[in-house]
């Protein structure tokens, strides 16, 4: 798989791509002394997930593993008697606790591993690898109603098996080692401090090298691409856009150019303080353009042209609503913004200026 770099840099310093091709399946390129990047595929849109090993010497430490399917159990099987051979994997250090990047996790702990993530992300992942509903449950329905959900889509989507975390998530065992803001841990000859962020997951860990250049980003630091900011019906006054402004003006006293940011998707990047200054204009931005919208009552579903600025297909369809709603609860949390429901259950938001 290629990506196409793309040099953004100014006068004043910006976003460059050191590595512009990626790793092809089963191969790895090692991006810093004893730093390996793979890829591994998945089914959908963004068709890739970046994983990371580090060598300590003894054995290694993986960054996220990719799904549990059998293509990724065939190319890690390549990967361990190829880029890997010689040294088994002691240590599965996981971001956060999406599918792509937990979903082996369990795996790897069958055959000795430790895992080491942050304690959301722990009970989130197993608490969902216990849930497995063969229809949609009523909270979801009501979910997608409230956000008006186009009816045809609902009535399909009401019917069949919905998405179930364990039909890529392995099991995971009981146990694991947690992490938090502000931990350290010694992993590849480095020493790496802890850093959390929400928003995109709720306690993202990422890891900055102390002293060092090296960040691992996970999906809370992507370099060309805006992580799904989603509310869904576990928590559907959520205000996950809030959660993300705030992580990356958190992030900011640590960011310096120089910097290679290994994030969860894309390419291998410098350049973070622009970043992450362009991370939160591109919500802002959409904010203004959502609240504009609103001059006339819409539905979360109605609200997609201002803030993606392009068609949203079938496939893209429910990760759109739950973006939709995320910024139209930060909007009401900010009193920009008011709803009243509609005779069909729907939300119907208006601005309140």
């Amino acid at each position: 798989m290629k990506d196409a770099p793309v040099d953004t840099a100014g006068a004043g310093g910006g976003i460059r791509y050191p590595h512009a091709t990626a790793p092809e399946p089963g191969e790895a390129v090692e991006v810093a002394e004893g730093v390996l990047w793979l890829r591994l595929p998945l089914p959908m849109a963004l068709d890739h997930v970046n994983v990371y090993a580090l060598n300590d010497g003894d054995g290694w430490t993986l960054v996220d593993t990719g799904l549990d399917t059998r293509r990724a159990r065939e190319l890690w099987a390549a990967i361990l008697t190829g880029p890997l051979a010689g040294k088994s994997v002691r240590r599965v250090v996981v971001t956060h606790y999406h599918p792509d990047h937990i979903g082996l996790a369990g795996w790897f702990q069958t055959w000795g591993a430790e895992l080491v993530t942050t304690r959301t992300s722990w009970l989130f992942a197993r608490m969902l690898v216990l849930d497995e509903q063969p229809v949609p449950v009523t909270e979801t329905l009501e979910f997608w109603r409230r956000a008006g959900m186009d009816p045809a889509l609902f009535a399909k989507r009401a019917a069949e098996r919905p998405f179930n975390f364990c039909d890529t998530v392995s099991p995971l065992p009981l146990g694991y080692t947690r992490i938090g803001e502000g931990d350290r841990l010694r992993i590849g000859g480095r020493d790496w401090v802890v850093r959390i962020g929400h928003g995109h997951a709720p306690e993202h860990a990422t890891l900055w090298e102390d002293g060092g250049d090296l960040v691992l980003g996970g999906d809370q630091l992507l370099p060309s691409i805006s992580a799904n900011l989603g509310v869904y019906a576990t928590e559907p006054d959520a205000d996950p856009v809030r959660d993300w402004i705030d992580s990356c003006g958190a992030f900011r006293p640590h960011a310096r150019d120089g910097q290679l940011v290994l994030p969860g998707h894309k390419l291998p990047f410098t350049g973070l303080p622009l970043r992450l200054n362009q991370m939160i204009e591109n919500h802002t931005g959409a904010l203004v353009r959502l609240e504009a919208h609103l001059a006339r009552p819409r539905t979360a579903a109605e609200c997609f042209p201002p803030l993606f600025k392009r068609p949203i297909g079938e496939a893209e369809y429910g990760l759109a609503l739950v973006e939709a709603v995320a910024h139209l609860n930060h909007l009401l949390h900010r009193g920009r913004v008011a709803r009243e429901r509609r005779e069909d259950g729907a939300w119907l938001w208006r601005t309140t200026s």
